[in-house]
């Protein structure tokens, strides 16, 4: 395969891009305007081989990769807008910039609460919702190769310093580690940590092989970057490094498990991915795939079914169906839960079982990832039936739970509890649980 090298593209030199003269001077407008308050960045991949430049106007990667109109609400577009006509400086402009992001919820779904502590020392690099599981957010890992505009973690790309998770000290990671025997899963995250080098990833990675945490029997890697940048396993000057680090957990004992985000099945056409992922299972690690469910990008049962099913022939295991997260753009990606449930069941019904590994339609909502498990009438009450996949106390998955019907709802926090009952089952305890330092040790 050609040795490819990444070429960047965000608001300072995306006009360089041959083929952006397609577009008129409308969809160059909205890039401009909203590119100013959400993070735009491409790559000559996704613009060369993903994106059909004949119909951009429809085309879900371009809208994966490009800012649109819609993604603004109509007063913030014309307020960036009206700036822009009239030049104003940059501490203007700033300005307007950072009262519109802070309007966006920025910190969605409680996450500052996931924030543990060492003694008083507060882990920013770490969040640990669930007893088994620890996210780590290293700092060299806090960018992708290109920016999805649903980007649930936009503020990490955004200049909002005061909003990012991120850590370099990987001593405190470890020490952590050492005091929480009930963690068995490490899931790198970020940003995306496939943008760091082998040598540095191996730094986070390698001191987990040793026996003293023979309790964490999982390392995830949570990454794009098959979809975005799939060279990186093929023709990167330390892919072949990248892969002996793969070999070298799976040979330690540990799971490794690439948590891979497929928005399209476009993302699964190409020569490269097909080889990066044949390069990755061949490595004996596991490749887990999972998307939010988005308008305008994948709205549409057959869409879903055709994706996981291409998973599914590539070695991959379907794992999660996300409904969009309520932050930043979600107005424009969002879908009724009725909608999202009735879309997840079409396609489910659609594949074999060895695609039915996927749960959703789910939100990870501040209590845990809640799935919408269907729609039904019980005495006379149209209601939506819930669980817990996870929770921030474990004997709440897995209970069924009961909501009034709203057809309207996108976001958990827009239900109400069905029959007459004044909290869900689990809202007390979730109070206690916020009014204490997450996972405290002295």
């Amino acid at each position: 395969m050609m040795n490819k090298q990444i070429t960047t593209y965000a608001l300072h030199n995306y006009r360089t891009i041959p083929q952006i003269a397609s577009l008129n001077e409308e969809m160059l407008k909205e890039i401009e305007v909203v590119g100013r308050v959400l993070p735009f960045k491409t790559n000559n991949y996704v613009v060369d081989e993903l994106i059909d430049w004949s119909d951009v106007e429809n085309d879900p990667i371009f809208t994966l990769n490009f800012p649109r109109r819609g993604m603004l609400e109509k007063k913030h577009y014309a307020a960036i807008e009206k700036l822009l006509d009239e030049g104003a400086d940059k501490a203007t402009m700033d300005a307007k910039v950072q009262q519109i992001r802070m309007a966006l919820n920025p910190n969605p779904a409680g996450q500052e609460h996931n924030v543990p502590y060492l003694g008083e020392i507060k882990l920013k690099g770490i969040q640990h919702k669930y007893p088994e599981t620890v996210l780590f957010f290293p700092s060299q890992g806090q960018t992708c190769h290109a920016y999805c505009t649903f980007c649930f973690r936009w503020p990490q790309f955004s200049g909002m310093s005061e909003l990012k998770f991120a850590m370099k000290e990987a001593d405190l990671l470890l020490t952590y580690l050492r005091l929480h025997h009930e963690v068995t899963d490490i899931l790198f995250t970020g940003g995306d940590p496939m943008v760091m080098n082998t040598s540095t990833l191996a730094a986070y990675i390698r001191p987990l092989l040793h026996p003293d945490f023979a309790h964490v029997h999982s390392i995830r890697i949570g990454t794009k970057s098959l979809a975005y940048w799939p060279y990186r396993y093929l023709t990167d000057k330390d892919s072949d490094e990248l892969i002996s680090l793969f070999e070298e957990i799976i040979k330690a004992g540990k799971n490794l498990s690439i948590q891979a985000h497929f928005n399209h099945p476009r993302e699964l056409s190409t020569d490269a991915v097909k080889q990066a992922i044949s390069r990755i299972k061949g490595t004996g690690a596991q490749i887990r795939t999972q998307s939010p469910l988005l308008k305008h990008i994948n709205d549409k049962p057959e869409i879903w079914s055709e994706m996981w099913r291409k998973q599914v022939d590539l070695g991959c295991i379907p794992y999660y169906m996300f409904i969009a997260r309520d932050t930043g753009a979600k107005h424009y990606f969002e879908l009724p839960l009725d909608r999202c449930w009735q879309i997840f069941r079409r396609a489910y019904r659609k594949v074999s079982g060895l695609c039915r590994t996927v749960r959703g339609p789910s939100m990870s909502d501040h209590a845990g990832k809640i799935q919408v498990l269907g729609v039904q009438e019980i005495r006379g009450e149209k209601i939506f039936v819930l669980r817990f996949i996870q929770g921030r106390n474990p004997k709440w998955v897995d209970v069924p739970f009961f909501a009034e019907y709203n057809p309207k709802a996108t976001w958990f926090n827009q239900l109400r509890p069905a029959f007459g009952e004044e909290r869900f089952f689990f809202e007390e305890s979730r109070k206690r649980l916020e009014i204490t330092k997450p996972f405290l040790f002295e």
